[in-house]
């Protein structure tokens, strides 16, 4: 892949010199001095307000109260102890003001914003009282009760996270899960393996299957089988279930010795792997489901094989990709050019961008949630973390090749996926107009990671027909969303063209999960019914291992 005008990957094959810090132009003083100089009043008046309301806090007149779902101070003594319900009312008095100042003051770039907010929540989620012992009411009778046990506990899950887990409190028991048994369980086996990926074949359980195979690309940074999590909660049984013939590919967990693997290297190993489906199904044509990171990689697959005039692959369907990076989200808090410039340094350095390091840039972007809940429950409270699938694989981190690395932080730092030519992965320039095979892309409502109307904005770059699906969900529950959920909501709507909240407004609302909408979507896809195989491979493409193989196993 090469990336134009100027920043192009550069060799691997040596540590690259340390960054220099990054200074701004002259120029773009005079800018931020009259930034400052209009914050002014914005933190006049923020501050005024503050004070107002902590007077109104001290009287006992205040009604500042915690958003609906904050978990934090749902112990009933913050509502009748006078302190602490002030203590409660003051700190979030501060973090209104807090906000209201990151909201008022004008920033030049969205991006800029987003630092600000991320920098505001960072602060104020780490001040939160709840996260002390004394400003925890729960912990503190929990401390009572206990004699002080729970204290030792906490103690404990303390000292051992310190050495076995970055210093970062555990999200999970990762210890209640095996992969391949309880995880992973779909019945298969590997079909194919290269140094890159194996591929996965699962065994149909219908007398039936269509023609045309789907084959799952997952993304680099990842274990594939967040699509194939506890039976009843995997998309991967749900096709199969549904008489399609499935394939999902698992990538290699690279080292060091990789480190020159990039969008070349994984696109090839997608086209081989298509030529073994092909072998082993006799079918002419596949349909491809790229996820995250993988609808990236699959739509570079996407663009060579239309610019070498291969009409192999039928349908494409994307689960929360983005190829539009120009949507305002979070993630956009770390384009700053000398967070880019050390991100690449560090990858550079050691060969690849490790699991942990990226699993933990995620984590903080979210600190409540996926920080700070933990610190109370494992340490004040003395609990032990909980048993979710989800969390498991979350935790079960890969490694991600330093040449990769940096091509992603090309497309996301300068957005080349959406200009024709910016790009080359094969040998083809990257026009992802000329991709003209019926697409299926999923969105969700509160993803913080590739938001909604950055994959609606994604459709858009194709040119065939593309039908949108908005989820009410986050980042991976978009994806993990089996039917039966009476809380599950999904839309759709006309063709994604022009502003997305219009497309919203005018939208149909659906219960149940967008699964179910897919696979009739897909099933319109997938060719004839034919008589299931009896057996898995070929006589080229022998079964070497049961499903999940064992790429899934090596560790980052």
């Amino acid at each position: 892949m090469a990336v134009t005008p100027s920043d192009a990957p550069r060799g691997l094959s040596s540590v690259p010199d340390a960054p220099e810090p990054t200074r701004s132009p002259t120029g773009s003083l005079g800018s931020r001095a009259a930034r400052v100089v209009a914050a002014v009043p914005v933190v006049a008046g923020a501050g005024r307000r503050l004070l107002g309301e902590l007077g109104r806090v001290t009287l006992g007149r205040s009604e500042v109260a915690p958003a609906k779902g904050d978990r934090r101070f749902a112990d009933p003594t913050w509502a009748e102890n006078r302190a602490y319900h002030q203590m409660m009312q003051a700190y979030l008095a501060v973090c209104g003001a807090v906000g209201e100042v990151v909201e008022g003051v004008g920033f030049g770039d969205w991006r800029d914003r987003e630092r600000a907010r991320f920098v505001a929540t960072l602060l104020t989620s780490t001040f939160a009282p709840t996260n002390a012992l004394l400003g925890n009411p729960a912990a503190v009778k929990r401390a009572f009760e206990t004699g002080g046990g729970s204290l030792g506990r906490g103690v404990r899950n303390f000292v051992d996270d310190v050495w076995h887990n970055g210093g970062m409190p555990r999200q999970v028991d990762r210890s209640a899960f095996t992969v391949g048994r309880d995880l992973a369980a779909t019945p298969g086996a590997v079909v194919h393996r290269d140094e890159v990926l194996e591929l996965l074949q699962y065994r149909p359980v219908t007398g039936t299957v269509r023609s045309v195979p789907i084959v799952v690309v997952p993304p680099q940074i990842n274990k594939y089988y967040f699509m194939d999590l506890a039976p009843g909660r995997s998309l991967i049984e749900f096709a199969v279930g549904q008489g399609q013939q499935v394939f999902a590919i698992s990538w290699r967990n690279p080292t060091s010795e990789q480190r020159d693997w990039d969008l070349d290297t994984y696109a090839g190993a997608i086209i081989s792997a298509l030529d073994v489906i092909a072998d082993i199904t006799r079918s002419e044509q596949v349909n491809v489901f790229g996820l995250c990171a993988g609808g990236i990689t699959t739509s570079a697959v996407l663009n060579h094989l239309a610019d070498v005039g291969d009409d192999r692959v039928r349908s494409a369907s994307f689960g929360v990709t983005l190829l539009d990076w120009s949507a305002p989200a979070p993630v956009g808090m770390l384009s700053a050019p000398a967070l880019l410039k050390l991100a690449r340094w560090r990858s550079g350095r050691a060969g690849v961008l490790d699991g942990r390091s990226l699993g933990s840039v995620f984590t903080w972007m979210r600190p409540n949630d996926l920080v700070w809940n933990y610190v109370v429950s494992n340490y004040l409270l003395g609990g032990d973390p909980p048993t979710f699938d989800i969390l498991a694989w979350n935790a079960d981190s890969t490694n991600l090749p330093a040449a990769l690395h940096g091509q992603f932080l090309d497309v996301f730092e300068g957005n080349a996926l959406t200009v024709p030519g910016a790009m080359t992965v094969l040998g083809s320039p990257v026009d992802l107009s000329r991709v003209t095979v019926d697409a299926y892309v999923t969105g969700g409502t509160t993803d913080h990671l590739t938001p909604w109307n950055g994959c609606f904005a994604s459709a858009r770059l194709l040119g065939g027909r593309s039908t949108f699906v908005l989820a009410n969900t986050g980042h991976i529950q978009t994806l993990v969303c089996p039917p039966g959920n009476p809380k599950s909501r999904y839309w759709t709507g006309a063709e994604p063209t022009g502003d997305p909240q219009a497309w919203r407004q005018s939208a149909t609302e659906h219960t149940g999960s967008w699964w179910e909408n897919w696979a009739g979507w897909i099933d319109a896809r997938s060719g004839t019914r034919r008589k299931a195989p009896t057996r898995l491979g070929s006589s080229h493409c022998p079964p070497l291992d049961d499903a999940p193989g064992t790429y899934v196993f090596t560790q980052a």
